[in-house]
């Protein structure tokens, strides 16, 4: 009988071969991206630079396998980089499962007892298929939603990518400009106000934190992730 990251995997290797991540060489930086100030988060091989929220060890439930890293099931926890981040430009590759649901927070301190509770989230999710979430993919959950469709089918490699300044805040799915907002201006008060978030105090309160990746329960895996302090 196959192991549940067997089965996890044979399901994740449907949407691509060995020969099409061979040669996108993911997890690696060009030279221009070097001289422009950019660092890998993940190498390919070692999850050093993540640990479990508000633990010093990360769970066995996240594996590296092939290239990418993946929750393989339930249980494995929110994850949060070692680093602190302020101004930045992240992006990452990211492949949802079928029904999954995840998520990318920002701007993360763990006093509180989930990230989610200080860091605002970008919306990872199978789009088509996780219908009870009126969020979609690269909107900025539960505040700034988007019209726009960008997103690939479960099981496909998308390209999320955050760029992060006091000025302006942006998120782009696939190349395409899902939303855009300035966090901590009248608008993003009068929006965190009517939400949920308004019973934290310390929800997007902060201007520098620990980027986080959400186990919601489902299968996620990720690859490419990058990060540049702007």
């Amino acid at each position: 009988m196959k192991s549940t990251l067997s089965k996890v995997l044979a399901i994740f290797s449907l949407a691509f071969s060995p020969i099409s991540l061979q040669a996108e060489t993911p997890n690696r930086l060009s030279d221009e991206e070097k001289a422009e100030g950019w660092k890998l988060l993940f190498d390919g091989s070692s999850l050093d630079q993540w640990k479990n929220y508000r633990a010093d060890s990360l769970s066995e439930l996240w594996k590296v396998e092939d290239g990418y890293f993946v929750l393989t099931e339930k249980g494995g926890g929110d994850i949060v980089t070692k680093e602190q981040f302020g101004e930045f430009d992240l992006t990452l590759d990211f492949k949802i499962s079928y029904k999954g649901n995840s998520g990318l927070m920002f701007h993360v301190q763990e006093s509180e007892a989930t990230p989610w509770m200080t860091g605002p989230e970008a919306q990872i999710l199978d789009d088509a298929t996780y219908v009870k979430e009126k969020n979609k993919t690269a909107h900025m959950y539960a505040l700034y939603p988007s019209e726009k469709k960008a997103i690939k089918p479960w099981g496909e490699w998308n390209t999320l990518r955050l760029v992060i300044t006091k000025e302006k805040c942006t998120h782009y799915l696939n190349g395409v400009k899902m939303v855009e907002y300035v966090k901590g201006s009248a608008d993003w008060d009068a929006k965190v106000a009517a939400s949920k978030f308004k019973k934290f105090p310390k929800f997007g309160k902060f201007d520098k934190g620990h980027i986080a990746l959400q186990d919601h329960g489902n299968v996620v895996a990720f690859r490419n992730v990058k990060i540049r302090s702007l």
